[in-house]
C-alpha cells in the first residue's frame, strides 16, 4: 500500500445530506467515534446552524458540530471530501444529484429507494451479496430495512438455487421505520399497546427483494407474500420467512452457516432469538426451523442499523479498504 492511499483509509473525511433524521443521526453516533473517519460537514435545511447536539441530543459531549445550511456546492467542492451520505426521503436524492455537481472523486452512499435498482452507476449495497462489487463502485444504494431482513434470511436458499415455491413473509418493524416525520401511525398515543398491518403484498420494498433473488437464483419467478406490521416498540425487525424444503434442518443448518462463514455482521443461531439480541448492533440473526416440509427461517435485524444507517457504513468502510467491521463493534442492550 503505497503512502498516499495509507493517508487516504486512515482520515477519511465524510459529509452527511439530510443528517438531522433518524438515518443521519444514526451515521453521525456511528462516525463520531469510527477510527478512521472525520466528518466534514452534517447538513440539514431544517436545522442549520443549530449544534447538533441540539436535535441529536445524545451526542452532548462527544461533538460540537454545527448543522451547515443551504449553501451546499462549497461543501461538496472541498478538495480533501471523499464521500457524502445521502439522508433525505426517498426521491430527494436523484433531486439532489441532478442539482449539484459532485467532483469525481467524491463517493456516494444513497440510503433512499432512489437507485436500489442500480440506475445511473448505483451498485446495490448488501455485502452479503455483492461485496467485491461494492469494493470496486463508486456510487452505493444501501438497501431498505424490511428488504435487508428478508433476503438474508432467504440468500442462501437463492445462492443454492433451493426456491421451490412461493416465499410467505411476516415481518414486524419498529416505529423509527417510518421516519422522524410525525403521521397519524406514528404518534405515541396511536402506536403504544397496537398493532396493525400496512402495505401488504404491495410494499416497496418487493422490487430490490425479487431482484436480489434473481441475481443468485437464474429465472426466479415465485411470488413473495409480504405483510408487514407496525410494532409497539421503538426499533428493530423481525421477519418470519416460510417456504417449501425438502432437505432436513441438519442440512439447513449447514447450508446457512456456510454461506455466511465469512461474513461478520450474519449469524446463524441454534438457539430461538429476540430482538434485544440485535437491537443498536448491525448484526443480522437468523434461526431456523424444518416443519413439515416448510423452512421456517426467523431473521433479525436492527431497522436504523443494519437495516440503513450501519449497512451503510459497513459498505463506506467496504468502498474505502478498511476493515468490514471498522467503527461497527457496536453493543446490544440485552436486557
Amino acid at each position: 500500500m503505497d503512502s498516499l492511499t495509507h493517508k487516504l483509509i486512515n482520515s477519511l473525511n465524510i459529509g452527511i445530506i439530510g443528517a438531522a433524521g433518524y438515518t443521519g443521526g444514526e451515521l453521525l453516533r456511528i462516525l463520531v467515534n469510527h477510527p478512521n473517519v472525520a466528518i466534514a460537514f452534517a447538513h440539514s435545511k431544517s436545522q442549520a446552524g443549530k449544534p447538533v447536539y441540539a436535535t441529536h441530543t445524545d451526542l452532548l459531549g462527544d461533538t460540537e458540530l454545527v448543522f451547515s445550511g443551504d449553501d451546499i456546492q462549497p461543501l461538496l467542492d472541498q478538495q480533501d471530501l471523499n464521500a457524502i451520505f445521502l439522508c433525505s426521503g426517498h426521491g430527494e436524492s436523484k433531486k439532489f444529484l441532478d442539482e449539484y455537481q459532485l467532483p469525481a472523486t467524491v463517493k456516494v452512499i444513497d440510503l433512499s429507494t432512489d437507485f436500489r435498482n442500480e440506475s445511473n452507476g448505483f451498485v446495490y449495497g448488501l455485502p452479503e451479496l455483492q461485496r467485491e462489487q461494492i469494493k470496486g463502485a463508486t456510487k452505493i444504494a444501501n438497501p431498505g430495512c424490511f428488504a435487508t431482513s428478508i433476503e438474508l434470511a432467504v440468500l442462501p436458499l437463492a445462492n443454492a438455487g433451493l426456491i421451490k415455491d412461493d416465499i410467505h413473509v411476516s415481518a414486524v418493524t419498529g416505529s423509527t421505520g417510518a421516519g422522524q416525520a410525525l403521521s397519524a401511525t406514528t404518534h405515541f398515543t396511536w402506536r403504544n399497546n397496537n398493532m396493525s398491518i400496512y402495505k401488504a403484498f404491495t410494499h416497496q420494498h418487493l422490487t430490490e427483494i425479487k431482484m436480489t433473488f434473481g441475481k443468485l437464483q437464474a429465472g426466479f419467478d415465485k411470488p413473495v407474500n409480504f405483510v408487514p406490521y407496525r410494532g409497539d416498540y421503538t426499533r428493530g425487525i423481525m421477519a418470519n420467512v416460510y417456504t417449501r424444503f425438502e432437505g432436513t434442518l441438519e442440512e439447513a443448518k449447514a447450508l446457512y452457516k456456510d454461506f455466511y462463514a465469512s461474513h461478520p455482521f450474519t449469524h446463524v443461531s441454534d438457539m430461538p432469538i429476540d430482538l434485544k439480541q440485535i437491537v443498536n448492533t448491525n448484526k443480522c440473526f437468523v434461526h431456523l426451523e424444518v416443519h413439515d416440509g416448510q423452512l421456517l427461517i426467523t431473521s433479525i435485524i436492527d431497522n436504523l442499523t443494519k437495516g440503513a444507517s450501519g449497512q451503510a457504513v459497513q459498505n463506506m468502510n467496504l468502498l474505502f479498504g478498511l476493515p468490514e467491521d471498522a467503527g461497527l463493534r457496536l453493543k446490544a442492550p440485552a436486557f
